[in-house]
C-alpha cells in the first residue's frame, strides 16, 4: 500500500480544518440572537435550561476557535515553518473537541472527565511544541549544544506556563462576562465556596502538568539516548529549497 506524502496528509488536514471551521462559524448568528434575547436569571432560562452567560461563553469560544484555526497558516507564512501533519491533526481535533463538542454540545457536562482528558492532551501537545520552540529559538546558535535535560525542562516549563495563562483567560472571562469556564458554580447556579470552588482550576493545572511531564520525560530519553522518537513531531524551519 502506497504511503501518503506529507503534502497529501496536510491537504487532508486542511479539509478537516475547513469542516471544523464551519462548525465554529455556523452557530455564531444563532448564538448572537440567543445572547440578545435570553435572560441571565436562572428562573427565566430558555427551554434548554441555558441563560445568557452560557451563550456568551459559546460565542466567545467559537470566535477563539476561528482565530486558533487560522493561526497555523499565519505562522507558517510569517515565520517560514513546517508543521508536521500529525501535530496539525492533533491540534485541529483538540480544538473541535474542546470548543464544539465541549462547549456547544456540552460534553463538559455530559461526558465524565471530558475536561480532564482534554487538559491532559493539551499538556502533551504543548510539551511537543516546547521541544520544537527551543529548536527554532536556537537555530542561529547551532554550535551551542543544549543538554537533553535542559531541553526537556524547557518543554515542561513552557507547557505549564501556557496552562497557567489559559487559566488567567478563564478567570478573566468569568469575571467580565459572568461565564462559568472555571466551573465555580453548578448548573443550577449555586456558587461553590472554598476548596470546591478551586477544584476545577487545580485539576486542570495538575493534569496539564502530568501531560507535560510525560512528554518531557519521553523527549528526554529520546534526546539522551538518540532514539529520535520526536523527530516526526517537531515543527521545523522551512528549508530555502522548499520555498
Amino acid at each position: 500500500m502506497k504511503k501518503l506524502t506529507e503534502e497529501t496528509k496536510m491537504k487532508i488536514g486542511k479539509i478537516f480544518s475547513a469542516i471544523v471551521m464551519i462548525s465554529f462559524i455556523a452557530p455564531i448568528g444563532f448564538l448572537f440572537y440567543k445572547i440578545t434575547t435570553t435572560s441571565n436569571v436562572l428562573s427565566e432560562a430558555d427551554i434548554d435550561g441555558r441563560v445568557k452567560s452560557d451563550y456568551v461563553l459559546m460565542f466567545l469560544e467559537c470566535i477563539l476557535g476561528i482565530f486558533a484555526l487560522m493561526l497555523p497558516g499565519m505562522l507558517t507564512q510569517k515565520f517560514k515553518i513546517e508543521i508536521p501533519s500529525k501535530i496539525y491533526y492533533l491540534y485541529v481535533l483538540f480544538l473541535y473537541s474542546a470548543i464544539f463538542l465541549g462547549e456547544v454540545r456540552e460534553f463538559y457536562y455530559t461526558i465524565p472527565y471530558w475536561d480532564t482528558i482534554l487538559h491532559t492532551l493539551s499538556g502533551v501537545m504543548i510539551g511537543l511544541i516546547g521541544f520544537s520552540l527551543i529548536d527554532i529559538l536556537n537555530k542561529d546558535n547551532e554550535r551551542v549544544t543544549l543538554s537533553p535535560f535542559f531541553v526537556a525542562f524547557f518543554a515542561f516549563s513552557f507547557a505549564i506556563t501556557v496552562g497557567v495563562i489559559w487559566e488567567f483567560y478563564e478567570f478573566t472571562s468569568d469575571g467580565l462576562f459572568r461565564t462559568n469556564m472555571q466551573k465555580y458554580k453548578l448548573r443550577n447556579g449555586t456558587e461553590l465556596v472554598g476548596r470546591d470552588a478551586l477544584q476545577d482550576t487545580m485539576e486542570d493545572l495538575i493534569v496539564d502538568a502530568i501531560g507535560a511531564f510525560a512528554t518531557s520525560g519521553i523527549g528526554y530519553i529520546s534526546l539522551k539516548y538518540k532514539k529520535g522518537w520526536l523527530n516526526d513531531l517537531r515543527i521545523k524551519i522551512r528549508s530555502k529549497k522548499n520555498e
